[in-house]
């Protein structure tokens, strides 16, 4: 098996969804940190499981500079987020998103 990890940090601002009072509901940003772990038991035809500069920029073309309410398709959560990138980058397993210091959300497909 091939692994890869990517680590890579944006700036996007969000507001949350929630069923209970929270400042998080009022839009804030987040320089975020974002570790995307892709492998594959084959390499493609470049001899990569996935090119670096292909994740970085299928994340930033989307998410950097951006409020994350606006292009993605749930509630902007650290958790939902981390499981749209390993739906959304080829081979990816895993990805841990870090809002801040000490708050950090992960998805893994079992």
């Amino acid at each position: 098996m091939y692994y890869v990890k990517k680590r890579l940090e944006i700036s996007a601002a969000h507001r949350l969804n929630l069923s209970y009072e929270s400042k998080c509901t009022v839009l804030h940003g987040h320089n975020w940190i974002i570790t995307i772990e892709c492998r594959s038991k084959t390499l493609n035809e470049d001899g990569m499981v996935v090119d670096f500069t292909h994740i970085k920029r299928l994340i930033n073309d989307v998410l950097d500079h951006a409020v994350l309410n606006d292009v993605l398709p749930m509630n902007p959560t650290a958790e939902n987020l981390a499981r749209w990138i390993v739906e959304t980058i080829p081979h990816c397993y895993r990805c841990e998103v870090q809002e801040s210091e000490g708050n950090t959300a992960a998805y893994e497909v079992d």
